[in-house]
């Protein structure tokens, strides 16, 4: 599979909305249009530290990957959260899941941040397998609590 794997543009809206309505529906999920629109404009402006790659094959969008970059007390360099990852069902068990963290692995080391990190739930075993393979798990719980 010949993947190009590119920063998505405001043309491409209509085929990574799929894309993201899909891998909310995957964790049971469901946003307001409005969310959304605040979302894909976020992703695309450059004053945002938010970031959103697709993979295309034949000008297909096949997979999409979100990341938000933020400081830490830990380095003066800035760390890439690696937030939302999904590949098109047909996809799946191709590499491009994989291409697309290779990608910000790329951007991490142009870019000098510090780390990518991610996580997923505990319940997503298939994505694991690819995770395990291509960074360490920390270790760490995350806790929370939603305002």
């Amino acid at each position: 599979m010949t993947l190009d794997i590119r920063p998505l543009e405001s043309g491409d809206r209509a085929a990574w909305e799929p894309l993201w309505q899909g891998y909310l529906t995957f964790y049971k999920a469901s946003l307001p249009a409005e969310v959304t629109d605040i979302t894909w404009r976020r992703l695309l402006d450059p004053a945002e530290p938010m970031l959103v790659r697709g993979a295309f094959e034949n000008g297909k969008l096949l997979g999409i990957v979100h990341c938000v970059l933020h400081r830490t007390c830990w380095s003066p360099k800035d760390i890439c959260y690696l937030q939302d990852l999904f590949t098109a069902p047909e996809a799946r068990g191709k590499g491009v899941g994989r291409a697309l963290i290779e990608r910000i692995y790329e951007e991490a080391r142009e870019n000098n941040w510090f780390r990518v990190y991610w996580q997923t739930h505990e319940t997503n075993a298939e994505a694991q397998v690819l995770y395990n393979k291509m960074a360490d798990r920390s270790g760490f719980i995350v806790y929370r609590k939603n305002f």
